[in-house]
């Protein structure tokens, strides 16, 4: 495994071996591509916010839904790593892997650790999404229950 630079990702969208729809370069970084908030879900159940800013309560839980339509060959898969910024305001948040053959919108998950509410603007940066090419193409691509999502999407 090998994480992609600024250019293997550049290259590989020219390939077709990945793709970020919209693509906005100044997202781009040395190791990776900044994902920007398209939507916010506070409550379970409720409707996503997806204009203005966010107001998310001391201490409680949120979604995140992003702006980027992101879709892996099965020779790329990523990681999610919270911004440092976010995390120094006291948002707090667990990701995993963005498997090989995968497609769609990436719904993250996060919590507000402080005993005051944060303001998420919708439209700023808040994951960084390292790409990472696979040794071989795996027996098994991604085909989950989330693949081809655009919206914020919670287990059922």
């Amino acid at each position: 495994m090998c994480i992609l630079s600024d250019r293997d990702i550049l290259e590989g969208m020219d390939k077709g071996i990945l793709s970020i729809e919209p693509f906005n370069r100044d997202n781009l970084t040395s190791n990776g591509f900044d994902l920007s908030i398209g939507q916010v879900l506070l409550v379970p159940g409720g409707e996503p916010i997806k204009e203005g800013t966010v107001l998310v309560p001391a201490q409680s839980w949120f979604a995140i839904g992003t702006r980027e339509y992101v879709k892996f060959s099965g020779l790329v898969a990523g990681s999610l790593w919270i911004r440092s910024s976010w995390a120094r305001k006291g948002v707090l948040a667990s990701f995993g892997k963005v498997d090989a053959g995968f497609e769609g919108t990436l719904t993250l998950s996060a919590y507000n650790s402080k005993n005051e509410e944060i303001e998420i603007p919708i439209g700023n940066t808040f994951a960084q999404l390292v790409f990472e090419r696979m040794c071989s193409e795996p027996l098994n691509k991604y085909d989950g229950a989330y693949k081809g999502q655009v919206d914020i999407k919670l287990e059922k």
